[in-house]
């Protein structure tokens, strides 16, 4: 998946730009004497958008002095009786706004604008703010409105009305959607007390909560998503209206004990947003990163592992070879995903990465492990996607005292590789080779990677994969319900294509053993494994795991799959492990956590 401090710097572009840029609206008029819970109305779309309003009076609840979203926060000390109607509002300065302070009284005019953040294109809900306003400071010192609180008990266990279109033109009902009950508390300022965090600290300071802390939980202490229903409604992103200084470094199960409280936001990246002017204290559990168990003598151990754009600059190498050593016990053979050329994002084209997996298994050996050997195939510039001028790729790492590499020369970046039949067992015609390297389906994207190996006298085939990322797909809380997920459409033509070259080898030999492993970038519930697994050609193997426990990736407070080890039918035997590392953590040193399979072939 993209990086998220690139993808950050350009929706800010966009946001800054795009702030004065409305939705398509109504004729511009001009109302007078309206409150906030007028202009916020009982839809996500204020009645009021594109008109001019004039004195429209409220208390100043929070300032924001940083970022591109510069403005104040007023809420209305005299709600109404309508529960869906907000009392808060977002007034944009476009810079720090000056001459008002926390507790003021003040009256705003300005133009009612639906700003989306992230651009209209993105599906995300927009957020009603008064734009290029003035405004006068009518008295100070004033009470603050009562903080809203919001509870297991407020926010309803249905996420969301699901019409198959956009929900903004539906009449909110908060006591009906979770959605409509963060909407009806939109600009107001609300508190959470005793938070279980399910999303650890990231570099922006922000994490995520849940105020449902049964809500699909695991034993570490997350909340996991495991069907396209199962929305967890408790999640709620907190960020800072201080210093970033300030914020807590949180794992998952830690807890803000105390009362966090804010106004509550919208934004791109995290949907309904808590920025808090007072944060809890960070209860810590002590997490700890898993241990898988030390395979057998008989057992051939498999792992994958997506090292995040892994380059010799990097300082983690280090930290990555104590992973594969302690916690993934020196897997026999590891898939890799997105490790780059020698000089990583440099764009001069450069496509080889020996430097980058010389410095790697180098780490590995000081760290106690063994000297792996590697095998790759180094892509054409800038054609398989991920960071620009990156160039990764996926890369076998195997321990050659254990399991051996069936090298047959000819693989490279255009030459696809085939299935033969050799003394009677399937066999790959190049070894490294890559599936179907011209076909549409890989695109700007990752091509898999096919390797022969043997270990005790048995023939394993790995394919080694990373699947198309699910960047463009909207979000959980878009106004278009069900989100739309147009990434899927590559992703299932790169599953039917790795599932069509596995079901070629099982016709050659029914009972060959083959893996097919990787970064998905999909859940095991989707139609993207779905497709890859087929009718017995392949098998996810992380649901043998309890579904409390399947999970390799936090998003947004959601802990869910994207990395799968896939086994064909003959392998029967097996033990399978999320090795939860990084996920979870806040000084994380890949946003993957690693998966293992013990097997006897």
């Amino acid at each position: 998946m993209p990086s998220k401090s690139s993808s950050r710097l350009a929706a800010l572009t966009v946001a800054a730009v795009c702030t004065a840029a409305p939705l398509a609206l109504p004729t511009p008029a001009h109302a007078d004497s309206v409150r906030i819970h007028d202009l916020q109305g009982d839809t996500r779309i204020s009645p009021y958008a594109g008109q001019q309003v004039t004195d429209v009076t409220g208390i100043v609840t929070g300032i924001r002095t940083y970022g591109s979203s510069r403005g104040f926060w007023i809420q209305d000390p005299n709600p109404d009786t309508d529960p869906a109607t907000s009392e808060g509002v977002f007034v944009y300065t476009g810079s720090t706004p000056k001459g008002v302070t926390k507790g003021d009284a003040v009256t705003v005019s300005g133009t009612v604008t639906e700003y989306v953040p992230g651009g209209t294109s993105s599906g995300n809900q927009s957020l009603t703010e008064i734009t290029r306003p003035t405004f006068t400071v009518t008295s100070s010192g004033n009470a603050l409105p009562e903080p809203t609180p919001i509870t297991s008990r407020t926010v309803p266990s249905a996420y969301t009305a699901t019409p198959n279109g956009s929900i903004n033109d539906l009449p909110l009902r908060p006591s009906t959607y979770a959605l409509d009950h963060y909407e009806s508390l939109e600009g107001m300022t609300v508190q959470v007390s005793d938070t279980r965090v399910v999303g650890a600290t990231d570099p922006y300071a922000e994490l995520w909560v849940t105020v449902k802390p049964w809500e699909h939980r695991n034993r570490r202490g997350g909340t996991v998503y495991g069907s396209y229903d199962s929305q967890n409604t408790g999640r709620l992103q907190i960020q800072s209206l201080g210093s970033a200084a300030d914020f807590p470094d949180a794992n998952v199960g830690d807890t803000l004990t105390g009362t966090t409280t804010g106004p509550l936001d919208f934004n791109q990246y995290g949907g309904y947003t808590l920025v808090a002017s007072e944060l809890g204290t960070l209860e810590s559990r002590n997490l700890q990163r898993e241990t898988t168990r030390k395979q057998t003598s008989r057992e051939l151990a498999v792992a994958t592992y997506n090292v995040e754009n892994l380059d010799p600059t990097d300082d983690t190498f280090a930290a990555h070879a104590a992973a594969i050593v302690n916690n993934l016990q020196s897997p026999d053979i590891v898939s890799l995903e997105e490790i780059q050329d020698n000089n990583g994002a440099t764009d001069d084209g450069t496509v080889a990465a020996d430097q980058t997996l010389t410095k790697l298994t180098d780490a590995i050996e000081a760290a106690g492990g063994p000297r792996y050997e590697w095998r790759a195939i180094d892509p054409a510039d800038k054609s398989d996607g991920g960071e620009p001028g990156g160039n990764i790729r996926q890369v076998f790492l195997f321990n050659p005292a254990r399991v051996s590499f069936v090298d047959r020369p000819g693989g490279d970046a255009t030459t696809p590789v085939d299935v033969t039949k050799t003394d009677g067992k399937a066999a790959l015609t190049l070894s490294p080779g890559r599936i179907d390297p011209a076909s549409e389906a890989f695109t700007n994207s990752r091509k898999p990677l096919a390797g022969e190996f043997t270990f005790r006298g048995r023939t394993v085939i790995v394919i080694a994969n990373h699947f198309a990322s699910k960047g463009g797909d909207q979000s959980l809380t878009s106004h278009h319900q069900p989100p739309s997920r147009t990434s899927e459409t590559q992703r299932h033509l790169q599953a039917k294509a790795v599932h069509d070259f596995t079901a070629k080898i099982l016709k050659t030999q029914k009972n060959a053993n083959v893996i097919a492993l990787g970064d998905i970038n999909d859940f095991e519930f989707s139609e993207t494994t779905k497709i890859l697994e087929g009718k017995g050609t392949l098998w996810s193997a992380i649901k043998s795991l309890p579904r409390s426990e399947r999970y390799s990736y936090v998003y947004q407070g959601n802990s869910q799959v994207l990395d799968q080890i896939l086994i064909s039918p003959s392998i029967r035997r097996f033990s399978y492990d999320s090795v939860h590392i990084n996920a979870e953590f806040h000084d994380q040193i890949s946003d993957h956590d690693p998966q293992i399979l013990r097997f006897h072939p």
